[in-house]
Formats: structure tokens, sequence, C-alpha cells
């Protein structure tokens, strides 16, 4: 592994600031100018969108400012990019199934008759509509889900330990920070382990390697990209972990700092825990998080722009985790992800210099 990291570092000429996100059998590449989505349908071919980025301009691209800012523009259009690829993919028809089990899946299909609830929905919302309200309802219950997972149940774990080991606030906080990393590792490694989304991890090997081998300047090509490292120190993933890492540090910080300046909030940790923890909890997310978020969107541009060792100990937790969420790609998945890139590439080279 360290041989290959080393091989690909070698040959790597130039840092693009074009990134992507791995879809539902799809790809979405963000270049300086464009922002592409490709999807593979089995029935269709590949299905492109191509839409174009506005410049921002002034206090948006202030360092601290800009990181925030991005972040909720990637937020945003990956949800929209992923909803859309859902609707443009034919998930009722498996990839990997053989001619042979896709007959007798169809066959059982045409068997099985609607019942009223699927008439009265396809009739009232349509199919298009209806996978629409699904889609964004379980991103809902996924958001709801992720706050009780990563917020409430660390802040909870913690107080338990407390309780147990009679130990200081600042120890306390630094626990609950050290929970949540392991929370998060434990179900992204989870998450890996299902079959749909090993799929939607080797789309992300995909996008990777397709940006590995065009900042290595060699052809886009299958058989290039194909001999590329999976794993690059500008992904999301990496970012994702120093925000972990970096809100251990400042969350406690926070917390000790309100629980000295205002006693009666800190009382509130034995006469009221559970408004503690849900005021502790919307400071973190409302007032913390953005600051966390902006922090570590500077400091990976930093670790991104520079290869030295200093920033190789900062991208190496990252490029470590995405052990579990890339995988190797196939040609198939290969060939969308050069298309995407292909369709956002900078008509003057350079522009995209990150």
């Amino acid at each position: 592994m360290k041989e290959d990291k080393k091989a690909c570092s070698a040959r790597e000429q130039f840092k693009t600031m074009i990134g992507g996100q791995a879809l539902i059998e799809g790809i979405m590449m963000r270049g300086p100018e464009k922002q592409a989505v490709v999807v593979r349908n089995p029935k269709k071919g590949l299905i492109t969108k191509l839409d174009p980025l506005k410049k921002r301009s002034g206090i948006l691209t202030w360092p601290l400012i800009r990181g925030l800012v991005n972040f909720g523009s990637s937020m945003y259009s990956g949800i929209q990019c992923l909803m859309w690829s859902a609707e443009q993919a034919d998930l009722e028809e498996d990839p990997e199934q053989t001619e042979e089990d896709g007959k007798e899946a169809t066959e059982k299909q045409k068997d099985k008759s609607p019942s009223r609830f699927e008439i009265w929905l396809e009739e009232k919302m349509g199919s298009e509509k209806f996978m629409s309200v699904v889609l964004s309802l379980s991103l809902v219950i996924g958001m709801g889900f992720s706050l009780l997972l990563f917020f409430l149940l660390p802040i909870e774990l913690g107080n338990l330990f407390q309780r147990l080991t009679d130990c200081g606030l600042v120890v306390q906080h630094l626990m609950e920070g050290v929970l949540r990393i392991l929370i998060f590792l434990f179900y992204m490694i989870a998450v890996s382990k299902l079959k749909d989304m090993r799929r939607v991890f080797s789309y992300h090997g995909a996008e990777h390697k397709t940006i590995r081998c065009y900042e290595a300047r060699l052809p886009l090509t299958v058989e290039n990209v194909r001999s590329m490292t999976r794993k690059h120190p500008r992904c999301g993933t990496s970012f994702l972990f120093v925000v972990m890492t970096l809100s251990v540090f400042l969350f406690t910080i926070l917390s000790a700092v309100l629980n000295s300046l205002f006693p009666a909030f800190a009382a509130l940790r034995t006469d009221n825990r559970l408004l503690y923890n849900l005021i502790t909890m919307a400071l973190k997310i409302l007032v913390m998080l953005p600051l966390v978020v902006s922090v570590s969107y500077e400091i990976n541009r930093l670790v991104g722009r520079y290869d030295n060792r200093f920033t190789r100990i900062m991208t190496a937790p990252g490029l470590w985790f995405q052990n579990f969420t890339t995988n190797e790609p196939d040609d198939s998945m290969i060939e969308v992800a050069i298309k995407a890139l292909e369709m956002v590439l900078p008509e003057e080279e350079g522009e995209d210099l990150w």
C-alpha cells in the first residue's frame, strides 16, 4: 500500500479543485464552472445532466466564511443529485443479476399485482412525485437518526461515564467526543458491508481513481484509471474525519466555558438532564458546528495544496478510513466517472488548479 501511494504521488503533476460524489449508479463531478451528473441506466445507458455554477465573489470567498458556504452548497447539491440519480437509475434491476435471474425476476414481478394502497398512491401522486416524496421523507428520517446517533447517544454515554467514574466536566466531554468518533467509525464500517452501499462505495472509488489519473496528466482511459489508487487526500471522507476530530476539542471547550459562566445552566445537569442535553446539542449544532466546518475546510485546503510530512500526517487518518468508504470499481463504473469528469473540464488549462 505504501509503495502504491508513493508511486501515485510521483505521477501526480498538479492538484485540481475538481471533486465529486458517488451517487446511486452514478457520479457527480463539480468543476470550477460546471457540475455534471452521470447515471448508468441498464436500459438507457448513460444518462447525463450538466448545470452551470455561479461564481462566488466578495465576502463569500473569505477564509472561514467560504468553508461554511461551500459546505452548505455541496450538501444541498449533493442531496439534489442523489435524488435525481435515484429517479434515473433502474432501482428494481440488479446490475449484478444474470440474464436468467433477470427473466425470473421479471416473471415474478408480472405475477405480483399492486395493492390498493399502491394504486391509490399512483393515481394521486404519480410515480415520479411519489419517489420524490419518499426520498425526501427518507432524508428527514435519516437526519433525525443522525442527530440521535451522533449527538444524543454520545451525550448520554458521556453522562453515564461521568456517573460511573465521577470524572470532571472536561474529561466527560472528551470522552463524549471520542465516543462520537467511535460510533461514526463503526457506523460507516457497518454501512460499507451492505450490498447496495458497496456499489455506491465502488463508484466512490471510481471517482477518486479518475481524478488521480487526471492529476497525473494521463489520458482518461479505463486502463489508465484502473491503475490508480482509489484513495485521495482531498476526499470528503477525510474532511469529515477532520470535522469529527476537531469537534472533540472545540465542543469540550464550549461546554467548559458555558458551565463556568452560567451556573444555572450547569445546574441543569442534575436537575433536568434531558433539557441540559437538548440545549447542549442545539448549541453544538447551531453555534460550534459551523465554526468546526469552517476551520476544517481551511485545513483540508492546506493539506490538499501541499505534500510534505505534516500534510501526510494530517491526511493519514482520512486515507486509512477510505479503506471502508471506497471499493475497487469495475470498468463500467470507471466509464461513468470519466464521462462525468470530462463534462466539467475547464476550457482553459489551469483554471481548475487547486
